[in-house]
Protein backbone atom coordinates (compact mmCIF):
# COMPACT_ATOMS: atom_id res chain seq x y z
CA UNK A 1 0.00 0.00 0.00
CA UNK A 2 2.78 2.09 0.82
CA UNK A 3 4.12 1.89 -2.81
CA UNK A 4 0.97 2.64 -4.62
CA UNK A 5 0.06 5.99 -2.64
CA UNK A 6 2.43 8.11 -4.09
CA UNK A 7 1.45 7.31 -7.58
CA UNK A 8 -2.16 7.91 -6.86
CA UNK A 9 -1.44 11.02 -5.01
CA UNK A 10 1.18 12.42 -8.40
CA UNK A 11 -1.43 10.62 -10.75
CA UNK A 12 -4.38 12.67 -9.02
CA UNK A 13 -2.30 16.12 -8.45
CA UNK A 14 -1.81 15.78 -12.72
CA UNK A 15 -5.18 15.09 -13.49
CA UNK A 16 -6.12 18.19 -11.46
CA UNK A 17 -3.31 20.30 -13.23
CA UNK A 18 -4.90 18.96 -16.39
CA UNK A 19 -8.27 20.16 -15.94
CA UNK A 20 -6.87 23.46 -14.79
CA UNK A 21 -5.16 24.16 -17.90
CA UNK A 22 -8.27 22.89 -19.91
CA UNK A 23 -10.36 24.97 -18.03
CA UNK A 24 -8.37 28.54 -18.95
CA UNK A 25 -9.77 30.87 -21.06
CA UNK A 26 -9.28 30.20 -25.21
CA UNK A 27 -8.70 33.90 -25.87
CA UNK A 28 -5.28 35.13 -25.74
CA UNK A 29 -5.45 38.94 -24.72
CA UNK A 30 -8.63 39.97 -25.65
CA UNK A 31 -10.62 40.65 -22.53
CA UNK A 32 -7.61 39.91 -20.46
CA UNK A 33 -7.82 42.42 -17.34
CA UNK A 34 -3.90 43.87 -18.15
CA UNK A 35 -5.54 45.34 -20.87
CA UNK A 36 -8.00 47.90 -19.70
CA UNK A 37 -7.97 52.19 -19.23
CA UNK A 38 -6.32 51.72 -15.97
CA UNK A 39 -3.13 50.28 -17.31
CA UNK A 40 -3.62 52.58 -20.42
CA UNK A 41 -3.52 55.06 -17.74
CA UNK A 42 -0.63 53.87 -16.44
CA UNK A 43 2.01 54.11 -18.70
CA UNK A 44 0.21 57.60 -20.16
CA UNK A 45 0.32 59.04 -16.92
CA UNK A 46 2.97 57.41 -14.63
CA UNK A 47 5.91 59.59 -15.14
CA UNK A 48 4.27 62.81 -14.67
CA UNK A 49 1.92 62.11 -11.56
CA UNK A 50 4.62 60.71 -9.47
CA UNK A 51 7.86 62.41 -10.71
CA UNK A 52 9.30 58.57 -11.03
CA UNK A 53 11.96 57.97 -13.93
CA UNK A 54 10.27 54.78 -14.72
CA UNK A 55 7.13 53.70 -14.79
CA UNK A 56 7.25 49.98 -12.77
CA UNK A 57 9.11 52.28 -10.00
CA UNK A 58 5.72 54.53 -10.14
CA UNK A 59 3.30 51.59 -10.26
CA UNK A 60 5.01 49.58 -7.28
CA UNK A 61 6.09 52.79 -5.33
CA UNK A 62 2.96 55.35 -5.37
CA UNK A 63 -0.18 53.44 -7.20
CA UNK A 64 -0.04 50.01 -5.37
CA UNK A 65 2.01 51.06 -2.57
CA UNK A 66 -0.14 49.65 0.19
CA UNK A 67 -0.48 45.95 -2.02
CA UNK A 68 3.42 45.46 -2.19
CA UNK A 69 3.44 46.67 1.69
CA UNK A 70 1.18 44.15 2.60
CA UNK A 71 3.24 41.68 -0.24
CA UNK A 72 6.59 42.71 1.42
CA UNK A 73 5.18 41.85 5.12
CA UNK A 74 3.85 38.34 3.95
CA UNK A 75 7.60 37.91 2.51
CA UNK A 76 9.20 38.95 5.75
CA UNK A 77 6.95 37.05 7.86
CA UNK A 78 7.45 33.88 6.02
CA UNK A 79 11.51 34.08 6.06
CA UNK A 80 11.44 35.18 10.15
CA UNK A 81 8.64 31.75 10.16
CA UNK A 82 11.24 29.32 8.10
CA UNK A 83 14.51 30.67 10.43
CA UNK A 84 12.62 30.50 13.26
CA UNK A 85 11.86 27.07 12.63
CA UNK A 86 15.14 25.97 11.70
CA UNK A 87 17.40 27.66 13.94
CA UNK A 88 18.84 25.34 16.57
CA UNK A 89 17.85 25.77 20.31
CA UNK A 90 20.68 26.39 22.73
CA UNK A 91 19.79 22.84 24.47
CA UNK A 92 20.10 21.33 21.64
CA UNK A 93 23.24 22.90 20.14
CA UNK A 94 25.13 22.13 22.89
CA UNK A 95 24.29 18.03 22.63
CA UNK A 96 25.19 17.97 19.22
Amino acid sequence: MKKILPWVIAIGLSFIMVMAVLEMPQSCCVDAPAYSEVSQYYLDNAVEDTGATNVISAILADYRLFDTLGETIVLFASIVAVVSALRKKKEDAHHA
